[in-house]
C-alpha cells in the first residue's frame, strides 16, 4: 500500500470515529438524502408500475385493427361495411380461421360508466369492454378465476380480479353501471395486467344500453405468426371505406404507457432535484461542521507530513458514507411502504385503471445514484477547504 493511500486510511478512519461528536447534524444529513430518496423512488415506482400493468396486457401475436386514422382506441371506429369486407376476405390475410374457414376476431367497444359499490364508497370511473364471445379467447394469460362468461345478448359481466376486490364485487352482485343493472356472473385473472380494471360483458347487450347500436372501434384478431402483420395492413390498404391500421396488441399499449409514464416522471423528477438542492446544502452544512469540529486534528496530521489529498479524501469518504447510509434507508422505506401498493390514475379510453408501484432495480438504481450524488457534490468543498487547512490557522481558532 503506498504512503498516500495510508494516509488517506488513516483519516477516513480517524473522522468516522469522531462521527459521535457530530452525531445529531449526521443523522440529519442521512434523513434529509433518505427523503429524497424515498420521493424519486416513489415516483418512479408509480411510472414503472403503470408501464407494467399496461405492457403485460398487450401480446405480440394480436393484432388491434383501428379506423379514422387514430393509434388508439378512444376516437376509433370501423364501420360495418369494413367489418363485412373482412369477414368475406378469402386466401392468406395473416389471421387464424376457425373450423369453417371464416376469420376469428371480436368486435369490440370501450364505453366509461360511473360505479358506486362495494369498498369503494365513491362513485368512479370504470372501463365497461363490450365484446364477441371469442374476445377473452383471443387474449393472452386471460384465467377465469371463478363464475363463467357472460352469455350473448343478456346484461352479464365478468370483471377483472383486481377490480372486483377493489369494488367488492363477487358472483352475483347486481352492478348499476351508469343508469343499467348487471349481473355479476365471473371473475377473471389477467396476471395482473391491465385488463383486470375492465369490466367484460356482450358488445350488443353494451350497444343497446348506452345507445351505442351499430358502433365498432376496434376488431381484435389472433395473427397466424408474427411476420403477418404487414400482409394483413396490406390487405387493409385495399379498402377504401376509411383509413384502417393494424397495430400489435403489445405496441399499443406500451405506447399508451409511456405518455402516461413520462407525464408521472415529469412531476417527480423536477421535486426530487429541488429536495436533492436543499438536501446537497444541508450536507454541505454538515461537512463544514464536521472540519470545523477536527480543525486542530486535520491542521496536526497535515504538519506532520500527511499529504492534501489524505486530508480530502477522509472529509469527502465521510459524506459518501453518511450519504450512502440515507440510500439505503431510503430505499428499505421505500421497498416496504411503495412495492406492491395499489393505486390508480385515468386510462386512455378516460375510465380508472389501477396498477401496483414496482420498486424494480432499475428505479432503486436510478434513486441511488441521486442520493450518493448528493453526498459527493455536499463534501467536495469543505473536503477541499479541510485539505488547504493551515497548522497556523488552527492554532488561532483555538487562541
Amino acid at each position: 500500500m503506498s504512503s498516500n493511500a495510508r494516509q488517506a486510511f488513516v483519516m477516513i478512519r480517524a473522522n468516522l470515529f469522531s462521527l459521535p461528536r457530530r452525531v445529531s447534524i449526521s443523522v440529519s444529513m442521512v434523513i434529509s438524502v433518505a427523503l429524497v430518496v424515498c420521493v424519486l423512488t416513489g415516483f418512479l415506482a408509480m411510472a414503472r408500475g403503470f408501464e407494467i400493468a399496461l405492457q403485460s396486457a398487450g401480446s405480440n401475436s394480436v393484432a388491434v385493427i383501428l379506423g379514422g386514422g387514430t393509434n388508439q382506441e378512444a376516437g376509433s371506429d370501423v364501420p360495418a361495411s369494413v367489418i363485412r369486407t373482412l369477414g368475406a376476405m378469402t386466401g392468406d390475410i395473416g389471421i387464424t380461421r376457425d373450423a369453417n374457414g371464416m376469420p376469428i376476431f371480436s368486435r369490440e367497444i370501450v364505453v366509461a360508466v360511473d360505479c358506486k359499490s362495494g369498498n369503494a364508497g365513491t362513485g368512479q370511473t370504470l372501463a365497461l369492454r363490450g365484446m364477441d364471445a371469442s374476445g377473452p379467447s383471443i387474449r393472452d394469460n386471460i384465467t377465469l378465476s371463478a363464475g363463467r362468461l357472460f352469455a350473448a345478448g343478456t346484461r352479464e359481466i365478468v370483471v377483472g380480479d383486481r377490480l372486483a376486490q377493489q369494488f367488492g364485487f363477487s358472483i352475483g352482485s347486481v352492478v348499476r353501471l351508469g343508469t343499467v343493472d348487471w349481473t355479476v356472473v365471473g371473475l377473471f385473472s389477467a396476471q395482473g395486467s391491465a385488463f383486470e380494471s375492465e369490466i367484460w360483458a356482450d358488445l350488443d347487450a353494451v350497444r343497446s344500453a348506452f345507445d351505442r347500436q351499430g358502433q365498432v372501434q376496434s376488431l381484435r384478431m389472433r395473427l397466424a405468426d408474427p411476420a403477418s402483420l404487414s400482409r394483413l395492413q396490406d390487405r387493409l390498404d385495399a379498402i377504401k371505406t376509411t383509413p384502417l391500421r393494424a397495430v400489435i396488441e403489445a405496441e399499443l399499449y406500451a405506447a399508451q404507457s409511456a405518455r402516461t409514464a413520462s407525464l408521472i416522471r415529469l412531476f417527480g423528477w423536477p421535486l426530487a432535484l429541488l429536495m436533492a438542492v436543499g438536501a446537497t446544502a444541508g450536507a454541505l452544512n454538515t461537512m463544514t461542521n464536521s472540519v470545523s469540529d477536527r480543525t486542530v486534528e486535520i491542521a496536526t496530521v497535515r504538519a506532520l507530513g500527511f499529504s492534501r489529498i489524505s486530508a480530502f479524501l477522509g472529509t469527502w469518504v465521510e459524506a459518501v458514507l453518511l450519504a450512502a447510509m440515507g440510500v439505503v434507508a431510503g430505499l428499505s422505506a421505500s421497498w416496504l411502504a411503495f412495492n406492491g401498493w395499489q393505486a390508480s390514475t385515468v386510462g386512455a379510453n378516460g375510465a380508472r385503471m389501477a396498477f401496483q408501484l414496482s420498486v424494480t432495480g432499475d428505479v432503486m438504481v436510478t434513486a441511488g445514484l441521486l442520493g450518493l450524488a448528493i453526498g459527493i457534490l455536499g463534501g467536495a468543498l469543505p473536503a477541499t477547504v479541510a485539505s488547504r487547512l493551515p497548522l497556523t490557522a488552527a492554532l488561532r481558532s483555538r487562541g
